[in-house]
């Protein structure tokens, strides 16, 4: 099975205009990103979608391989097929791995997780990763919501890890709360998607649903209409994720950086 890692690149953003080429820690994000993507073992391509002649151009610097995509494309998930269907015959993938360009701290080994549960289980139509919360972990996202009630998914699933549902709520509901360090049965949803060919064209071809619009959530968007989404248990090692929407989070990336040290 043929696998890339796909990029979606936007320059256009409302809160941080030609994100992709802001710099983290005096280094582009997107580059960043690229680096990431390119040490993944078990990806055979990397290439990023690009939406305008600047990020292009970038990303030849970068090392990578840009594809240029339609800027009307209206996320990222649409994106990355537009970049696959603009592939030469030979180049396109069997197992498409969307790793959003906004996306500069995340572990190469969290990618290769979810890849090699995809390559194991061909039948899985999506696969995401999620991360167990201790109940800490659980009060502390609980009191961030009180400032940024919509930061933060989480996601439960049954026992063949199917997800039963996402929310911007924290789920489930826990009556009896355990020590800070005991497991908490509370997984945070990590934003990386793995779709085969046939469900990533699927799904781009489905229109909005109801809950993904309630929730701003688009994965409910598959559930809603019975493709199933697999959840790939992860470990993060204790380091710290973020993903970069505005400059606040370009000063805490780099906050991250400074405390963790580089992920390359």
């Amino acid at each position: 099975m043929k696998t890339a890692i796909i990029i979606p690149a936007r320059y256009a953003s409302t809160r941080l205009p030609g994100k992709p080429l802001k710099k983290i820690a005096g280094r582009e994000m997107l580059a960043r990103v690229i680096d990431i993507a390119k040490s993944v073992k078990n990806a055979d391509d990397v290439f990023v979608a690009v939406d305008d002649d600047r990020i292009f151009e970038a990303v030849k610097n970068f090392g990578a391989t840009p594809v240029m995509t339609d800027p009307e494309c209206p996320n990222g998930t649409t994106r990355c097929l537009a970049a696959v269907q603009a592939l030469p015959q030979d180049q396109q993938p069997d197992l498409i791995m969307n790793l959003q360009g906004d996306a500069p701290l995340t572990p190469p080994d969290v990618i290769e997780t979810l890849i090699q549960a995809m390559l194991d289980n061909p039948s899985w139509p999506i696969g995401t990763p999620a991360v167990e919360l201790t109940f800490k972990d659980r009060a502390d996202l609980i009191k961030s919501k009180e400032q940024t009630p919509h930061s933060g998914t989480c996601v439960v699933f049954d026992p063949e890890h199917k997800a039963l549902y996402f929310s911007k709520s924290v789920i489930p509901a826990i009556r009896k709360i355990g020590a800070d360090d005991e497991m908490s049965n509370t997984f945070r949803h990590v934003g990386l998607y793995a779709y085969t060919r046939e469900a990533l064209e699927k799904y781009v071809s489905l229109p909005e649903s109801k809950l993904e619009n309630l929730e701003k959530l688009e994965q409910l968007r598959a559930l809603e209409n019975g493709m199933p989404i697999h959840i790939v248990p992860v470990d993060y090692k204790g380091r710290q994720h973020i993903g970069v929407d505005s400059p606040e989070d370009i000063d805490i990336a780099e906050a991250i950086i400074k405390k963790f040290g580089e992920l390359l």
